[in-house]
């Protein structure tokens, strides 16, 4: 997993578990924090360049112009190396990153509300892929 930004990681640069959004961090991931591989990096075209050379293929989760249906798409591409891309559950990802994305699909809606949580969302993309 790679932590982007401003986005919190489960370890404050003091090594610090137990306060502040790590604690928080804990109190949710019921002890996937320390099992779970996990990497920062405070810029996101530099992670996806290394990526990119590292042959992956890259797949954005947003509702854009070019984003297909998380039922259309061919889950052939999973037997690659893969990275799934989250926004945030506000702004979602900026246009300038996702014109760097290999894919970009996004899960059906219905009613009135255009997204969902972006944990909830990332659990229904990644077992769906992996299914």
């Amino acid at each position: 997993m790679y932590i982007v930004g401003t986005t919190p990681s489960p370890v404050d640069r003091w090594g610090r578990t137990d306060v502040g959004p790590q604690k928080e961090i804990a109190k949710t991931a019921l002890g996937a924090e320390k099992s779970v591989s996990w990497e920062y990096s405070e810029d996101m075209v530099s992670l996806l360049k290394k990526l990119k050379k590292e042959d992956f293929h890259i797949i954005a989760i947003e509702q854009d112009d070019r984003s297909i249906d998380l039922q259309d798409f061919n889950t052939s591409v999973t037997d690659e190396k893969i990275v799934l891309v989250f926004g945030s559950e506000v702004g979602g990802l900026h246009k300038d990153i996702l014109k760097k994305m290999d894919t970009v699909i996004e899960l059906p809606m219905k009613g009135e509300k255009e997204s969902l949580n972006v944990s909830v969302c990332a659990g229904v993309v990644m077992y769906e892929i992996l299914k």
